[in-house]
């Protein structure tokens, strides 16, 4: 592992700023990726290694950010298995969704195969990225991939029939988040074969279920795929959105660095998490689609009393870039982030 800004602070190691990098920023708000979708849809994107290398360092060369993370979907995991995936404009849908037949669990065959052009696509990132730049990659953990699966698309945010597959046959939704679970094991661990510098494990739906159910059912999970990471050598950071105070149980045996969602003020989130546990965020993305970079400037100002003392932080935005955020704002945060002075002795 070299060591790179974003690689030293994951580590531990104090440096004169933090590192950033924002979820989501392969695509939405950068002209050249607007223009590749003019020729090639998002599965096109996804499938030819070097169309993935090239939006996945389009950030690096467009915004200056410190990492670049590998450019895929969550979904490639239940495709993978054996799903009927297709992405429209209004997200994705799954045909044969899990809700409707008890007996379709013995369908979903784990083919690690099918995932090989992503493997390619980290070879071709690791040739072609400036050695200063560090490359995260990344899954969905398995409670927001079995929301997909269960539900069959994303147009009920509150993924009503999966929340209800847990709660009417415990024993099929255990079946279906230990099916996800080892099979994410086996698609991050060869990311880190292929040399990723930090694996970030996305869990955005985590706030769906009351945070004891989800320390009691979910977490033992998440624990078992974030172990296997990093008995690789490898870095984790942990991203549960909007499971507020339950943050405390995330320990330093879950995850080396905690991403926190714009909900929680970056402070609170410190006092109350294993201060073993490095922080990421939180910055809200919906200020990037402002008309004037001083609001932004003030926002990320309260960051710096934060920034002068926590060494164990990256930051970032506390959820994924949106296309009505503007290119000439994000660029701003990471100019700002970059050019400040931040104190550190």
């Amino acid at each position: 592992m070299q060591n790179t800004l974003f690689n030293d602070t994951i580590n531990g190691i104090k440096r004169e700023r933090p590192p950033v990098w924002f979820m989501r920023q392969a695509g939405r708000v950068l002209p050249p990726y607007l223009k590749l979708r003019e020729q090639y849809s998002f599965r096109d994107l996804m499938l030819d290694p070097i169309l993935t290398a090239e939006v996945t360092l389009q950030p690096v060369h467009e915004l200056g950010v410190d990492a670049a993370i590998l450019f895929s979907d969550i979904l490639v995991i239940p495709e993978a298995m054996g799903m009927d995936l297709k992405f429209t404009d209004k997200g994705p849908i799954f045909f044969n969704p899990l809700s409707e037949s008890a007996n379709q669990i013995s369908s979903l065959i784990p083919d690690g195969s099918k995932l090989q052009h992503i493997y390619d696509a980290i070879d071709l990132i690791r040739e072609d990225k400036p050695e200063d730049v560090s490359l995260i990659g990344f899954c969905g953990a398995p409670f927001t991939t079995f929301c997909y699966m269960v539900q069959g698309n994303s147009t009920n945010h509150s993924f009503t029939e999966a929340i209800k597959l847990i709660y009417n046959d415990r024993k099929k939704a255990i079946a279906i988040l230990e099916l996800i679970a080892d099979f994410s094991i086996e698609y991050a661990v060869n990311q880190c074969k292929h040399g990723i510098d930090a694996f970030q494990l996305f869990d955005s739906h985590a706030g769906l279920i009351p945070s004891e159910l989800y320390i009691d059912l979910i977490l033992p999970y998440v624990k078992k795929i974030t172990n296997a990471i990093r008995a690789r050598k490898t870095p984790v950071i942990f991203f549960p959105k909007d499971i507020g105070y339950a943050m405390s149980h995330i320990t330093h045996d879950i995850a080396d660095f905690v991403s926190i969602d714009w909900q929680m003020s970056i402070n609170d989130a410190r006092k109350i998490i294993d201060s073993k546990v490095g922080l990421q965020g939180n910055l809200d993305p919906r200020i990037l689609s402002v008309n004037s970079t001083e609001s932004i400037k003030t926002e990320l100002e309260k960051f710096l009393p934060f920034g002068k003392n926590e060494y164990k932080w990256i930051f970032n935005t506390g959820h994924g870039l949106s296309p009505d955020n503007s290119f000439e704002n994000v660029k701003y945060v990471v100019d700002w982030i970059k050019n400040t002075n931040w104190n550190r002795a």
